[in-house]
C-alpha cells in the first residue's frame, strides 16, 4: 500500500489548525462542520483500432473519499480546517491493459493493488476574505483538474480569494508541488506534452495565478487570470459568460481567449500559442443544442499543466485535448433533460468534435491532419428512497486520426462506466 507522507507543510496546517482550536472558541468550528464518505466505481475499457504496439486500455476500480470540513471559530478572524482521506482499490487490472490514470502504475508493469492519499487545507477568513494553505482542488481557467477518475490531480501550496466587492470575486494563489490523480506522491510541476509539443522533462517548483470574476449584471459574467509556471510558460486569459432570453428559450454564450508564450529560461521550449473559442448554446424546454468553434494560431500548440485538462472545447474529452498546433475545432452537441417529460434525473449528451490543419512533427504526421471525436452519455441520479443521490454515467465514444501510429492520440472506441454515491455522515 502507497501512501502520501506527511511533510513539514501539511503537519504544520494540522498543528495550526489544532491549536486555533484549542485556544479560540471552538463553537462554530464544531458546530457547522460537515462529513461525507464518497463511494466511486468506475470501469474503463479503450479498445484501440490501429495497428499501435497496444491494442487495448481496460482497468477496473473502487475509490472511498472521506471528507470533513469544519466550521470557523468565533471572532473576527476565523480559522477553518479541511481534511480529505483516499482509498483506491484494484477490482481488475493486467500488465497488457494498463494505463487509464486509475491507478499508479509499478516498474514492473504492473497497477498497484491500492493506494491511498491524505489532503489537509487550513483556512484563516476575515471579513469576506479566506486563505487556503495546504491540498488544493483548482477548477479554475488556467488550472483545471476535474474529477475524471477515481481522484482528481492536486496542488500543494497557498491561495487567497476575497469577495468584499459586491460582485467582484478576485483570487491569487502560488502552488510548488502537483499529485497526479493516479499517484501518492507530490512533485515538481511540469507542462503537458502529449505529441511532443514541449519538452516533458521540464519541471518547476513554482506556478502563480491571479485573477477575478464580475458578475457584470444577472446576465454578463466577465473573467480574467494571469498564471505563470516559472521558466516555462506565462499565460493569459479572458472570458465572458452571457445569457440572452430569445423567444421561448435562452441563449447561453461562452466566449475563453488564452494567450500563452515562453517564461524565463524556457525549459520545454519555444511556447507561442492563441487560443480563441466561441460557444452558443440555445436551451428549449429539456433541450441544449450547442455549436462551438475554436480557433489557434502560433507556432506551438496550447499549453496547459501537467495532470490538468485544458479549459475549451476539449473539457471531458476522452481520447485527444483538441489543442495540437494550428488546430481549428468545430462542435456541435445536444443536451437533453428528461425531467421536461417526467423523468426526473435522467439526462443525455450526443457530441460530436472534429478538429482541422492540425500541424505535428514529420515523424507523427507532418501538417494538414484532423481528428474527430463522437460520444454519448446517459446518466441517472436516483431521486428517493434508501440510494438517493447515487448516480450512474455510462458513455462512450468514437475517436479517429490521420495521425501515425506512434502519436499520444490513436484511434479507438471507448466504454466509460461511472457510479458515485455520497453518505452525509455530519
Amino acid at each position: 500500500m502507497k501512501t502520501t507522507l506527511i511533510t513539514p507543510c501539511t503537519l504544520g496546517v494540522a498543528l495550526l489548525a489544532g491549536s486555533f482550536c484549542a485556544t479560540a472558541s471552538a463553537e462554530g468550528f464544531v458546530e457547522d462542520s460537515k462529513a461525507s464518505l464518497m463511494l466511486r466505481n468506475q470501469y474503463f475499457n479503450r479498445d484501440y483500432k490501429d495497428d499501435g504496439s497496444k491494442s487495448q486500455i481496460r482497468e477496473w476500480a473502487q475509490a472511498f473519499i472521506a471528507q470533513y470540513s469544519s466550521g470557523y471559530t468565533q471572532g473576527p478572524l476565523g480559522f477553518g480546517l479541511d481534511a480529505q482521506g483516499f482509498l483506491g482499490v484494484k477490482l481488475d487490472s493486467a500488465p497488457g491493459r494498463t494505463g487509464s490514470n486509475l491507478l499508479p502504475i509499478h516498474d514492473d508493469g504492473r497497477a498497484a493493488d491500492e493506494f491511498s492519499e491524505l489532503g489537509l487545507t487550513g483556512r484563516i477568513r476575515l471579513s469576506q476574505t479566506e486563505l487556503r494553505l495546504g491540498t488544493h482542488y483548482p477548477l479554475l481557467p488556467v488550472a483545471l483538474a476535474p474529477a475524471t477518475r477515481l481522484y482528481p490531480t492536486t496542488f500543494r501550496g497557498g491561495s487567497l480569494r476575497s469577495r468584499e466587492i459586491a460582485g467582484l470575486n478576485l483570487e491569487a494563489g502560488k502552488f510548488d508541488r502537483v499529485n497526479l490523480r493516479d499517484s501518492s506522491d507530490n512533485e515538481p510541476m511540469g507542462v503537458a506534452a502529449p505529441n511532443a509539443r514541449f519538452d516533458r522533462s521540464a519541471r518547476s517548483n513554482d506556478f502563480t495565478y491571479a485573477g477575478g470574476t464580475y458578475q457584470w449584471s444577472p446576465a454578463l459574467e466577465l473573467r480574467y487570470f494571469h498564471a505563470r509556471l516559472e521558466d516555462i510558460y506565462r499565460q493569459d486569459y479572458a472570458g465572458f459568460n452571457h445569457r440572452l432570453p430569445l423567444g421561448p428559450g435562452a441563449l447561453r454564450s461562452q466566449f475563453r481567449y488564452f494567450d500563452s508564450r515562453e517564461d524565463g529560461q524556457a525549459r520545454a521550449g519555444q511556447v507561442d500559442n492563441r487560443n480563441a473559442t466561441l460557444n452558443l448554446t440555445y436551451d428549449l424546454g429539456g433541450h441544449s443544442f450547442g455549436v462551438a468553434y475554436q480557433h489557434m494560431t502560433g507556432d506551438t500548440g496550447m499549453p496547459y499543466l501537467m495532470g490538468a485538462d485544458p479549459d475549451g472545447l476539449s473539457e471531458y474529452l476522452y481520447s485527444s485535448d483538441f489543442v495540437n498546433p494550428n488546430e481549428k475545432v468545430w462542435q456541435i452537441r445536444h443536451d437533453y433533460d428528461f425531467a421536461a417529460i417526467g423523468i426526473p434525473g435522467l439526462s443525455s449528451w450526443l457530441r460530436w468534435v472534429h478538429g482541422y490543419d492540425i500541424e505535428l512533427p514529420a515523424s507523427l504526421g507532418g501538417g494538414n491532419r484532423s481528428e474527430t471525436e463522437k460520444q454519448v452519455q446517459l446518466a441517472y441520479v436516483v431521486q428517493s428512497g434508501p440510494a438517493r443521490g447515487l448516480a450512474v454515467r455510462v458513455r462512450h465514444s468514437w475517436y479517429s486520426n490521420d495521425f501515425n501510429n506512434t502519436a499520444a492520440f490513436r484511434d479507438d472506441r471507448e466504454l466509460r462506466v461511472l457510479i458515485d454515491y455520497k453518505l452525509d455522515l455530519l
